[in-house]
């Protein structure tokens, strides 16, 4: 069997070596140190700099497949190494646009796929400038085009009180969506060009820290739109070319308009629920994806909820988890910690999927686990 370095050793690695073992695929891992949550796990763990170019491509003459699990990669280096003819999945040249979400706004608007209006400017006093001109009116929502992450790198300009809050740097300018929902769909496929969707989720974020807090699957959307969103992400990953998984988040309009927010070619925080309530989990169908094994069935066992397990405000230090004896008390719980070593506030320490016969069900038992499991110091 190929061996398959992972750029990346995060929770997301963790579980992407999680999912190798009952195939028994050779995993090597690269990231700073053997503190984090996949060094354990794989058979080769390489320290170093996964935006470095020499870490980068000496990493690469390891495996014989690359692959991510984050997408600030140096992506010179995976050049380099596919035209030595490694496989990568991604392809470089499609993450450095995926990376660059102007580049990523501008693939979507060439190829004609539906998202919110927008503008690229170089600085922040490039858009006070267009504020003065009027042509930005309030409220948007500006992005910075490279190296945001899990809510970083994103502010909301509701009014000129808010101006100053402006982030410098090349960005992306939106304008702000009336949203009735935001929803996830994870696509992937493999290099036969077959592709396989999961069910949409919907999504419900934490009011300070900008990250999902709740998940749930199914999402509360009709059948025409459920269909049309696996339409639109089986779409983009056409689009881009793309092996192994691509989420796609969603903005639903209070106008039952799907528009496209961003896509990330790796497993994502809106798929960690299918590893306890589908039939294929979205990290064994990453893999199968980039090796062109045929995709599983992404069928639902049951409905079910995601809580991401965050620190607790006010801790930083050495991890602690208290009433985790009292989560796993009720039903359906199923408790994910990814082995980090130090918490601080809002940082992703683990998630919690509950499975259950229906989602009101299964998000009254989250709402439970939440309120007993804390991440302390």
């Amino acid at each position: 069997m190929q061996k398959i370095g992972i750029l990346g050793g995060g929770q997301l690695g963790k579980m992407l070596c999680l999912a190798a073992a009952p195939l028994d695929l050779q995993i090597c891992v690269l990231d700073k140190d053997d503190s984090m949550p996949a060094a354990n796990l794989c058979h080769t763990f390489v320290a170093g700099d996964f935006n470095n170019y020499d870490d980068v491509y000496n990493f690469g003459q390891l495996a014989d497949i690359l692959t991510i699990e984050i997408e600030h990669v140096n992506t010179a280096a995976l050049l380099k190494l596919q035209k030595e003819g490694k496989n990568i999945h991604p392809a470089p040249e499609k993450l450095a646009i995926i990376q660059d979400k102007g580049l990523q706004k501008q693939h979507l608007r060439h190829h004609q796929l539906p998202t919110s209006d927008f503008g690229l400017f170089d600085c922040a006093e490039d858009i006070k400038n267009a504020i003065r001109e009027k042509k930005i009116q309030y409220p948007f929502v500006q992005k910075l085009r490279t190296g945001g992450y899990d809510g970083k790198g994103v502010e909301v300009i509701r009014s000129a009180a808010d101006v100053e809050k402006l982030m410098d740097g090349p960005s992306v300018v939106e304008d702000m969506v009336e949203i009735a929902m935001e929803i996830a769909v994870i696509a992937c496929r493999n290099e036969s060009g077959e592709i396989a969707c999961f069910p949409a989720v919907e999504m419900e974020f934490h009011p300070t820290a900008n990250l999902v807090e709740f998940l749930a699957c199914p999402a509360r959307i009709s059948g025409i739109i459920e269909a049309e969103a696996e339409s639109l992400a089986t779409s983009v990953i056409e689009s881009f070319d793309l092996c192994g998984l691509l989420a796609v988040e969603l903005f639903l309009t209070k106008d039952n308009e799907l528009l496209i927010n961003e896509v990330a070619p790796r497993p994502h925080n809106s798929g960690h629920h299918t590893i306890d309530s589908c039939y294929t989990s979205q990290f064994q169908q990453h893999l199968r994806g980039i090796l062109n094994l045929p995709l599983g069935s992404t069928k639902m066992k049951s409905p079910s909820v995601m809580i991401n397990l965050l620190g607790e405000s006010g801790y930083s230090g050495e991890v602690k988890y208290d009433g985790i004896a009292d989560a796993l008390s009720i039903e359906g719980v199923n408790i994910h910690l990814y082995g980090k070593q130090t918490t601080k506030p809002f940082r992703k320490m683990g998630h919690i999927t509950v499975v259950g016969e229906s989602i009101e069900k299964a998000k009254e038992n989250a709402e439970n686990a939440k309120n007993v499991l804390r991440v302390i110091s």
